[in-house]
């Protein structure tokens, strides 16, 4: 099934036509910095299956030795669309709230749960982990 969203103003639209894993909450200080919130939301899927129109700008950061991540923002509203880890050249993480269809989709996971803001609680029946999967 595709997926569609926007960003806030509407300029930006998303079109998702490869598979949409499972949401995943991260509590790392990049994602919480990123999102302005306390946690962000992402669904990994594979980069050929993404769509994206509009005014958008990227920013990249250095997420370790030798590992970068690319977040695509909306240049006229800021609303964050995607991010784009080096280390999955294949992958990108869509930011969920965009999408039209995000309360849908289940929450798989929680990651850098060791960052997470105390007054949060762990979401029961979903796998919870300190740092990346496999990491």
């Amino acid at each position: 099934m595709p997926h569609t969203g926007s960003c806030l103003c509407g300029q930006t639209k998303i079109t998702i036509t490869s598979t949409l894993k499972d949401q995943v909450l991260c509590h790392c200080v990049d994602c919480r910095k990123a999102s302005g919130s306390a946690f962000g939301s992402g669904g990994l899927t594979k980069r050929d299956g993404v769509k994206i129109e509009g005014p958008v700008k990227t920013f990249t950061l250095s997420i370790g030795p030798g590992r970068e991540c690319t977040r695509t923002f909306c240049t006229n509203c800021g609303s964050q669309i995607s991010q784009a880890p080096s280390a999955f050249p294949d992958m990108m993480s869509v930011k969920t709230g965009i999408l039209d269809d995000f309360v849908k989709l289940p929450i798989g996971a929680e990651v850098f749960v060791k960052d997470r803001c105390t007054a949060l609680k762990a979401l029961d029946g979903v796998a919870q982990f300190n740092m990346l999967p496999g990491k």
